[in-house]
């Protein structure tokens, strides 16, 4: 229901925004080369290679601010989270502006001031009209002009879901009129400070009485008979109508609605990397692996010549590991346990002070340096630079059973380092606290999280807990 309302206000603020990003470039311009101190050496840039510019310019902030999401609803309390995207998208979209003029370069020539001035301006310039543009909405809607008045049908954790939500988007002009009850003697009780007007049997007198525009059904999943009665009872009203199921329970990664020809269908389950989300992390992959690898060879090259000179056995270990929708594959590391080390302990995690390792060996897992070997796998395919850390198919199969949606964790590849790995949970720590983390960023990936962990993973190396 939201998103039909919010289809307006990001068509709006789509406009303005596009709207400051022209006029801010066009003073930039003007506040360079007519109101700066700073001279003018070769001559003024004829204006009209900076008006043509910006036919370049609005394309490309219009799809980076899409993609980056500043078209998303934005509740009360994100006011920073929305300055540091705009900072991030129009950063990001001016590096693209920049790199297109001076890759197709043909006679143009264009001030770096004038790029520098209109990156400041503009981001000052969107936040400052984004948020009058929010307050003036905010003020028409607390006055009561264009509400639409909503009756909640039901009183249990989904309908007061349904109603906090609302709630956190009054630009939307949404006015929660009430709650309908399954008993009656809830009538009259106050829940989040709205007030249960009748029961169920009572709806179509709440429509008439109230001058409700619509009706949000939000049941539980139990009352599917009773929700078929209402919807029969008010088939005639002249009100929207709309069902919210009660499916939360079953939800667990990325979930979301779709269209199969008319039919709708509800996503309980699904990763989040196919289509072009895939394409692009195979492709950071790839790329991150390759250049990874031709940094560190000559390291990898040493620690293969002081492990010949220190400890007898092969150089590297593999080990089977379980990565995406439970395929296993050969994990690579330097050994850094004595040969056979398992044969009496059986399959078990390294533990502190471990008597298994060798004296390399000790000095590699403290550093987390007997992993490197790990991008070869990454560039073959078989693992991510970020996702869940493998385990082995006998541990999977120990903790499946007695850890809830621990199985989650491989709907995507993988990883050499992840989200629970840079918060500390890693070795012999918390399962749960892990798969909490794993799927947190299962739920939330996107390709700026994993720089985002790439970078805490430096910290988090050098920090050594758990690492032994």
């Amino acid at each position: 229901m939201l998103k039909k309302y919010s289809q307006v206000f990001k068509g709006l603020f789509y406009f303005i925004d596009l709207l400051v990003i022209f006029a801010a470039w066009i003073l930039s311009y003007y506040l360079r080369f007519y109101a700066s101190l700073i001279p003018v050496f070769y001559g003024l840039p004829d204006f009209k290679q900076h008006l043509f510019l910006s036919l370049l310019i609005l394309p490309v902030y219009a799809i980076v601010f899409r993609t980056i999401g500043l078209y998303e609803s934005l509740r009360l309390r994100q006011t920073k989270w929305e300055l540091f995207n705009i900072f991030k998208a129009s950063s990001l979209s001016l590096l693209i502006v920049i790199f297109i003029i001076y890759f197709f370069k043909k006679g143009f020539h264009y001030s770096r001031l004038t790029f520098l001035c209109f990156w400041v301006l503009n981001i000052l310039a969107l936040f400052f009209f984004r948020g009058i543009i929010r307050e003036i909405l905010r003020a028409l809607r607390r006055r009561g002009y264009n509400l639409r008045h909503i009756l909640i049908v039901g009183t249990d954790r989904l309908a007061r879901e349904v109603a906090q939500k609302i709630n956190r988007h009054l630009e939307f002009g949404l006015n929660i009129v009430g709650f309908l009850g399954r008993k009656p003697e809830q009538v009259g009780e106050g829940i989040d400070g709205i007030k249960v007007l009748a029961t169920y049997a009572d709806i179509k007198n709440i429509i008439s009485e109230k001058g409700i525009d619509e009706v949000i059904i939000a049941l539980p999943f139990e009352e599917e008979k009773l929700m078929r009665t209402i919807l029969g009872s008010i088939s005639n009203e002249m009100v929207d109508i709309k069902v919210v199921p009660d499916l939360s329970q079953f939800f667990t990664l990325r979930k979301g609605v779709e269209e199969l020809d008319g039919l709708p269908i509800i996503n309980l389950r699904e990763s989040p990397l196919y289509g072009w989300n895939g394409v692009i992390k195979r492709l950071f992959d790839i790329i991150g692996s390759f250049i990874a690898i031709m940094v560190f060879s000559p390291l990898m090259l040493f620690i293969i010549i002081v492990m010949k000179f220190t400890s007898p056995g092969p150089i590297f270990y593999k080990q089977k590991r379980m990565s995406l929708d439970g395929r296993s594959f050969d994990i690579l590391k330097f050994r850094s346990m004595r040969v056979n080390a398992e044969e009496e302990t059986g399959a078990v995690w390294t533990k502190e002070n471990d008597p298994r390792r060798t004296r390399l060996g000790v000095f590699l897992r403290r550093t987390s340096l007997d992993e490197l070997p790990q991008f070869f796998s990454v560039l073959r395919g078989e693992m991510s630079l970020v996702g869940p850390r493998p385990e082995r198919p006998v541990l999977v199969e120990q903790f499946r059973q007695h850890i809830p949606r621990y199985m989650l964790r491989h709907k995507i590849k993988a990883g050499m380092t992840g989200w629970a790995q840079v918060h500390g949970w890693r070795g012999n720590t918390s399962l749960e606290k892990r798969i909490e983390y794993d799927l947190y960023y299962i739920e939330n990936w996107s390709l700026w999280l994993d720089l985002k962990i790439i970078l805490k993973t430096i910290p988090a190396v050098l920090k050594g807990k758990g690492a032994y």
